[in-house]
């Protein structure tokens, strides 16, 4: 089975994975670090670099998720190919920084590859307001996030909930991360648990 773990940056994604993984005693599969030979060249010229960040983004996605469904063992992923999509690639578009023939051609590629791997058995949407968002990035503390503007994040968690509204590929949890700390309170990860357990097995 796969379940896989979708937010903003700063909802908790990679802890909530982490925690299923140890409870449910399943794999986690977080995101890949690989030293992406575009990066630097995006933030050093965003608009020339956008297109071929993204491919490399898609491609590396398709190909872990190929691999995975291959091994047919039980997987919580961090973060999902569907994201690339809907919420940064377009995001990249609203901005100017990706151009509207590059967008086309760059989601008719998303199209035909998702039509060849299995949707997740169960997305779950870490739902968090940007204060939360804030909060969370400034406790982890990592230097490259420091940075972050709130209308950025503000506009991610737009696209975000526009493309919840409208995902039909399976089934869907949503959790509101305003009101649950499962990462220090186990009353929370207790209620995260027995809502997926619901979710994918009709327990109650």
């Amino acid at each position: 089975m796969h379940i896989a773990i979708v937010g903003n940056i700063g909802a908790g994604k990679t802890t909530l994975t982490q925690l299923l993984a140890n409870h449910l005693k399943w794999e986690p599969q977080f995101e890949a670090v690989d030293d992406n030979p575009y990066l630097e060249d995006f933030y050093s010229d965003m608009k020339r670099w956008a297109f071929n960040l993204q491919i490399y983004f898609l491609n590396s996605r398709f190909r872990h998720i190929v691999e995975l469904q291959k091994k047919n063992i039980n997987i919580i992923q961090d973060r999902t190919i569907y994201e690339d999509a809907y919420i940064f690639a377009e995001n990249l578009y609203d901005m100017g920084l990706m151009s509207a023939r590059d967008f086309e051609n760059y989601s008719n590629i998303f199209e035909s590859i998702v039509s060849y791997i299995k949707p997740p058995d169960l997305l779950i949407y870490l739902r968090a307001s940007v204060p939360t968002l804030v909060e969370n990035i400034q406790t982890r503390g990592r230097e490259y996030e420091a940075n972050i503007r709130l209308d950025y994040l503000s506009k991610l968690n737009a696209k975000y909930e526009k493309w919840i509204k409208n995902y039909k590929e399976g089934k869907l949890l949503i959790l509101d991360k305003d009101k649950l700390d499962f990462a220090r309170n186990p009353e929370d990860m207790g209620f995260v648990l027995q809502k997926i357990e619901t979710e994918l097995f009709g327990l109650f």
